[in-house]
């Protein structure tokens, strides 16, 4: 049972404005009626949102929010009111940011990166002094990992960026050949993890595995393009992103080892099949 998460419970009883569902030591909660699937049954679960309504009692929604305790998302503001400012996170009630908890004062339709949680009154409130929630654990990560970004604002070397919604890491700039914005969201890859606890990323996947599925790539565009792809190892990163998604150095080792395999040749402005 988490407030502000999505929990498995079970429908327990009908009335007529909805169903009540088996919240354990934390009583009957309401699903009301306009949330409620045609094909639940009594005895059956059902995945549901739990937070707090307009008179903070604990209600049910099988509705998704943008963004759910625990989590980090940019988040637009909606309303600023004397409490505070609400964001629209895709509810009915909208997300309260404190003052306190504003790192600069927000504004009405402007856009913030922000971090959910429960607050010591059982609120579920957000907060945009990330430093309070971020990077306060050891990661428990090894290089090759996989992991969930969220672009936090560029830096004079790259990208800072949240990892998995809990630490810091950064994307550098030559390992970056698209545009990214706050608030971007994709997976990324750990390169390296720093003694500072952060921790440096790749967008592509490192390793042999990575080259070898470009290669099929590869190969099936030179089919495409009777046997011609005017991308070599001397073409720009950009042209080579827009092209296969992948930085320079790996679209170099992937048509090097088509060389060497005597599948294709390489000049200065294309490749082509043998």
């Amino acid at each position: 049972m988490f407030l502000g998460k999505t929990n498995r419970l079970v429908l327990k009883r009908r009335v007529d404005f909805g169903v009540y569902l088996d919240g354990k030591e934390w009583g009957d909660i309401l699903l009301p009626k306009r949330y409620v699937p045609a094909t639940a049954d009594i005895g059956s679960s059902i995945d549901v949102f739990l937070y707090l309504d307009s008179e903070d009692q604990l209600i049910a929604t099988t509705e998704r929010p943008l963004i759910k305790v625990g989590e980090v998302a940019q988040m637009r503001v909606v309303a600023v009111t004397k409490v505070g400012a609400f964001l629209n996170w895709g509810l009915k009630k909208d997300l309260l940011v404190p003052f306190a908890e504003q790192a600069v004062p927000m504004q009405q339709d402007y856009s913030y990166l922000v971090y959910c949680f429960v607050d010591k009154s059982n609120r579920i409130v957000a907060s945009s002094k990330l430093d309070k929630f971020i990077g306060k654990t050891t990661p428990q990560l090894k290089a090759g990992d996989e992991v969930s970004i969220v672009v936090a604002e560029p830096t004079d070397l790259g990208f800072k960026v949240v990892v998995n919604n809990e630490h810091w890491g950064l994307l550098y700039k030559d390992q970056v050949f698209k545009q990214l914005r706050r608030g971007y969201q994709c997976k990324a890859y750990v390169n390296k993890l720093r003694s500072d606890g952060k921790i440096d990323l790749l967008l592509d996947k490192p390793g042999y595995g990575k080259t070898l599925d470009l290669t099929g790539q590869i190969l099936q565009k030179l089919n495409e393009n009777d046997g011609v792809l005017m991308l070599s190892d001397k073409s720009s990163p950009e042209a080579i992103y827009a092209l296969f998604g992948v930085s320079k150095k790996v679209y170099k080792q992937a048509i090097g080892a088509l060389f060497k395999e005597g599948k294709i040749n390489i000049s200065d402005s294309k490749i082509e099949l043998k």
